[in-house]
């Protein structure tokens, strides 16, 4: 059976996960978010961030 990639997170996340998930500092996050390289939805100040965003950068490059 193929291992599901970050199965330990929530369909949603925050920046902070997303720091953690990729091992980056929160600088380059906001700087993936601000770029859409990432796809994101901004909630007031909040960034939620769709796992499947995350997967998919990482398949696409």
């Amino acid at each position: 059976m193929k291992k599901r990639m970050f199965e330990n997170y929530p369909d949603v996340i925050t920046v902070s996960e997303l720091c953690e998930m990729l091992d980056i500092s929160k600088k380059l996050a906001y700087r993936l978010l601000d770029s859409q390289e990432i796809r994101s939805v901004r909630v007031g100040r909040i960034f939620r961030i769709p796992k499947a965003a995350v997967i998919d950068y990482l398949t696409e490059r």
